[in-house]
């Protein structure tokens, strides 16, 4: 058995389901571990990919994960950890390279994030993951704000700007995420998008809109400050409906950009990830570092 722990935000939470899904094409008898990967999470997180999407999987059960882990608490199994050492099953993500032995081993406690398209890029489960990511425009885009904004974004050649902040400044996530996205970043990003599409009209997203305000980024900036109930969802549906994208070194980003299947779109990517690990394997053929 291979028990995927589901954790972190939405679009880490889109990864770990991908690869469950590319497991399942390859007959695996492979479950989700949804409790474990929230259990006083600093941000308050939960599973959200029922909410979001509907999505159903199998949910491991308590004894699976201990089996796994050996970490039955019986007082047997106490007697032999102290005799023999534990015998956990846990295979945690070592960096951002795609890892062959994810999908070839069994008997795994998979604890990562698995972010890299080699992870499901069979046509089955690439063809499986777009349907099953999409979203229902009724329940996400109810004001006339919202709907306006929409019909300008499909009708102009719209580009999504992510600025990810918040959580980013935060001690413990600052040290890996920050200092990438720079302000230069997004200047050269919105310079070249206007070298290769002149018409470009560019749609600013982000957890901090307020800072985004201050800012300047040109007569095309048209900041999104939307007021739906799923404010995050509705963000991330507006977002894949641009038809172009100049990302944030996020996960939230990057499946904005993969939700958009437009075969003459552009996706500008920061050229490192992230500060302490490799993540080359987060980028796609699509995608132009600068």
């Amino acid at each position: 058995m291979i028990i995927i722990m589901l954790s972190g935000g939405l679009g880490n939470q889109m990864f770990q389901y991908a690869l469950y899904c590319r497991l399942k094409e390859l007959g695996r008898d492979v479950k989700m571990d949804d409790k474990r990967g929230f259990i006083d999470d600093p941000n308050g997180r939960v599973p959200r990919l029922k909410e979001v999407f509907g999505i159903e999987y199998d949910i491991a059960s308590e004894k699976e994960i201990r089996d796994l882990l050996d970490a039955h608490k019986d007082p047997v199994s106490i007697a032999k950890r102290k005799l023999f050492g534990r015998k956990s099953k846990n295979y945690q993500e070592k960096s951002g390279i795609f890892d062959e032995t994810v999908l070839t081993r069994d008997d795994l406690y998979l604890d990562g994030y698995w972010q890299s398209e080699k992870y499901f890029d069979s046509p089955g489960t690439l063809n499986k993951l777009r349907e099953e990511f999409s979203f229902n425009e009724e329940k996400l885009i109810t004001d006339s704000d919202s709907l306006n904004l929409l019909n300008d974004i499909d009708n102009t050649e719209s580009v999504s700007v992510h600025i990810r902040r918040g959580d980013y400044l935060n001690p413990g996530t600052i040290e890996n995420h920050g200092g990438i996205c720079t302000d230069k970043y997004y200047k050269d990003a919105i310079e070249l998008m206007l070298e290769k599409k002149k018409d470009a009209q560019f749609y600013f997203f982000s957890n901090d809109i307020e800072w985004v305000k201050k800012q300047n980024y040109g007569d095309r900036a048209h900041i999104v400050d939307i007021k739906e109930k799923t404010n995050d969802v509705s963000e991330l549906f507006l977002m894949s409906r641009c038809k172009n994208h100049i990302l944030a070194n996020s996960s939230f980003s990057w499946w904005s950009a993969w939700i958009n299947d437009r075969p003459e779109k552009l996706v500008i990517v920061p050229s490192k990830w992230a500060n302490l690990k490799n993540m080359d394997d987060i980028y796609t053929d699509r995608m132009i570092r600068i």
